[in-house]
């Protein structure tokens, strides 16, 4: 479906609205609290379940300069459909598609020798200059290379860019804490960041990018920003943290809201068990919602009984067990008709929950919330330009 497709005329069994003018607000927004440093557009795993292609175009036109994610394959899709500009990718294994990724002009992060000695042999096979980044792992223990091994993965790539096969442009970190306000380790990675940079560039190294500023970084870290912001979530109007503030806090507006159709509307008498195992039986004659999504669209079955939905203007909770295709809500002898409008999540500003709702609800966060809707909920994309 196209970034402009209109909203449909029918209701469908459930849809994810997309509002692309709310994404490029809210980089704009991003790029306002980042000023004198550029943007990366973080679209990793379909742009957080939003759908990288349309949000990457959004992104690029609300001026964003680079796109992020983490796989080659996300990466190297992005450039098949046309995309221009730059783009890293950061999370490899031996054997990965290096040759076709410097073919495609995408910068490769390297965290260790391997990677570094991979790349090495595709710029050779492929004829060409390979863009790589150093990743520097300053605390967070996941990615990147240790402070030991630094100084010898330097000089090896130093050697590798004299000898012509690649070209680092790029120093680059990632924080573990820089949600929770005050954390030790946010100034303690960034004095090692500050010192794994030092004794890169003394050795040689003129990096065009030096980033570590994540969503919470960019907006509340401005020491953080260097030459580059790579915000994933905030792009999409979620705030990465609550202690950090709500979206609207920071001025952004959640891009995703999820509907579905009432699929039946039906009355039960009291004591009437409700899905699988009757942890929810009713409370007296009622009338119960059959909501169609279940946790084959991504609805986490962690919400049964605690998960909010809107329906016909009041908050309902699910009742019972979430199932695979669908979940029920107990209406409280209210008879919307069938095809009603269910809001599982939005902005808010209807009276809706929000992800942030359904994250406490299901005692996760918001960025699950949104990635892990499934393919079987159509995306509709709404404000594109």
């Amino acid at each position: 479906m196209s970034e402009t497709a209109a909203v449909p005329t029918a209701p469908l069994r459930a849809r994810a609205e997309i509002d692309l003018g709310a994404l490029r607000a809210n980089v704009r927004v991003l790029r306002a609290r980042a000023k004198g440093a550029a943007m990366m557009a973080v679209v990793k795993s379909d742009g957080y379940g939003h759908g990288a292609l349309p949000c990457a175009r959004a992104a690029l036109a609300a001026g964003a300069t680079w796109l992020g994610t983490a796989t080659p394959e996300e990466a190297l899709a992005l450039r098949e459909a046309g995309l221009p500009g730059r783009i890293l990718c950061w999370l490899w294994v031996p054997g990965g598609p290096w040759r076709q990724a410097i073919e495609a002009d995408i910068d490769v992060s390297l965290s260790g020798l391997w990677a570094l000695r991979e790349v090495e042999r595709a710029a050779r096979e492929a004829g060409r200059v390979a863009r790589v980044q150093l990743k520097a792992d300053t605390g967070l223990g996941r990615n990147g290379c240790q402070p030991a091994d630094w100084p010898e993965l330097v000089g090896e790539a130093l050697r590798a860019e004299a000898e012509g096969l690649v070209r680092i442009t790029g120093l680059w970190s990632h924080f573990a804490c820089a949600d929770e306000p005050g954390h030790p380790s946010i100034a303690a990675q960034l004095d090692r960041f500050r010192e794994m940079l030092a004794h890169a560039e003394d050795q040689g190294v003129r990096p065009e990018v030096r980033h570590i500023a994540n969503s919470p970084a960019t907006l509340t870290l401005p020491e953080t920003h260097f030459d580059l912001v790579r915000p994933g979530i905030a792009m999409y109007g979620i705030s990465p943290s609550p202690e950090l503030g709500t979206p609207a806090d920071f001025g952004l507006r959640p891009v995703m809201t999820l509907s579905a159709s009432l699929a039946l509307v039906k009355h039960v008498p009291g004591g009437h068990g409700v899905s699988y195992g009757h942890h929810y039986v009713t409370p007296g004659t009622t009338t119960l919602g059959l909501v169609p999504v279940g946790y084959g669209d991504g609805i986490p079955r962690h919400a049964s009984g605690t998960g909010p939905v809107l329906v016909d203007g009041k908050w309902r909770t699910v009742a019972g067990r979430v199932a695979m295709d669908q979940f029920v809500v107990d209406l409280g002898g209210d008879e919307p008709p069938v095809g009603s409008e269910a809001v599982l999540f939005g902005p808010g500003d209807r009276g809706e929950p929000t992800a942030e709702d359904w994250a406490q609800a299901s005692g996760t966060i918001a960025y699950e919330i949104v990635t892990r809707i499934g393919m079987r909920v159509p995306r509709v994309y709404v404000n594109g330009e």
